[in-house]
């Protein structure tokens, strides 16, 4: 049984207008961050604030909004100020929420459709992609990892969470070299990207796809773009990691900006890199494992959701490679 919501009331004072402006942000979006990390739902009108939530989540966010808003007086907020001011306070929304009372169908709503992850691997996994910045889902091909992923970062979209959506391969050949393919680089790397773009296409309809790409809202890209940027309010998708780098994975890993959210897929039986260079997925789980504020998601073959015929190919594999020393 869901827990019931409460709420909280405050009033700021003194009521100053351009230190309210600098507590909400423009356009809102540091009240959004707030909700984003503490799941509760703020609403106001002027100085006078409403919140939403579970347990004590809604009395602890307006205890954070009285601090904000008291260091409005010395500097104007920004984005990272306010993240800064939640790392260091520690507050998160797993330190206020009881976690014996979270729903265990977690729905993602989108445009088209609505998404129910199937079994525990896939609830543990958005689950995750809510709770942590970064997050690692690994596993065999047809167990949900791509296109959960592309689920929660439409629904953060549709939501104003983030403002853009930051899609992600690594272009490595599986066979054939990418020179030799006909077209320009968009063409050459698109093939790649497919399963990307077919997600968002059932999700968001082809034409809002195409809209969205052509304002920058959405960016489908090689992973050699990422190199030098700094990706703020994105949520970020490295999709097939197991064909990055351990300097790839390092560079992209460092890319992550103030509130954004990155989520790393990839399955490490089906490596296409050269035999003497080592997955940068692989030595990421090796690296990270125990960084807290990092999720990792672990799927099976029993978690295969394509045909029934793939989880035994797959175990077959399996049993082959081990009796094998492969």
């Amino acid at each position: 049984m869901d827990p019931e919501p409460s709420s909280y009331s405050l009033t700021l004072e003194p009521a100053d207008n351009q230190r309210l402006a600098s507590l909400c942000g423009q356009f809102d979006e540091h009240l959004r961050q707030l909700e984003r990390r503490l799941h509760v739902e703020i609403s106001n009108r002027g100085n006078r604030f409403h919140i939403v939530g579970i347990d004590q989540a809604p009395h602890l966010a307006g205890n954070v909004l009285q601090d904000l808003y008291d260091a409005t007086r010395e500097m104007p907020l920004t984005p990272e100020r306010v993240h800064l001011y939640l790392q260091q306070a520690g507050l998160d929304v797993r330190d206020i929420t009881p976690g014996d009372d979270e729903p265990q169908d977690m729905l993602i709503h989108t445009r088209r459709c609505t998404i129910k992850p199937r079994g525990g691997h896939q609830q543990d996994y958005i689950r995750n992609i809510i709770e942590y910045d970064v997050n690692f889902g690994i596993g065999p091909a047809g167990t949900g990892k791509t296109y959960l992923a592309v689920a929660c970062a439409v629904q953060a979209l549709e939501h104003e969470t983030v403002r853009r959506l930051v899609l992600v391969r690594p272009a490595v050949e599986a066979g054939e070299r990418l020179g030799f393919l006909p077209g320009d680089l968009t063409q050459k790397v698109d093939p790649y990207l497919r399963p990307l773009y077919d997600a968002l296409y059932e999700m968001l309809g082809f034409e809002r796809v195409a809209k969205l790409i052509e304002r920058n809202i959405i960016e489908i890209a090689p992973l050699a773009f990422m190199r030098g940027r700094t990706l703020n309010d994105s949520f970020v998708i490295l999709d097939e990691a197991q064909n990055t780098t351990t300097q790839q994975m390092k560079m992209f890993l460092t890319r992550i900006g103030f509130g954004s959210t990155a989520v790393i897929t990839g399955d490490v039986t089906q490596i296409d890199l050269p035999g003497h260079v080592k997955s940068g997925l692989h030595h990421a789980s090796e690296v990270l494992e125990g960084v807290s504020a990092i999720g990792f998601t672990r799927f099976d073959t029993r978690d295969v959701v394509r045909h029934p015929l793939v989880q035994k190919i797959l175990n077959a594999y399996h049993r082959f490679e081990k009796e094998s020393g492969q």
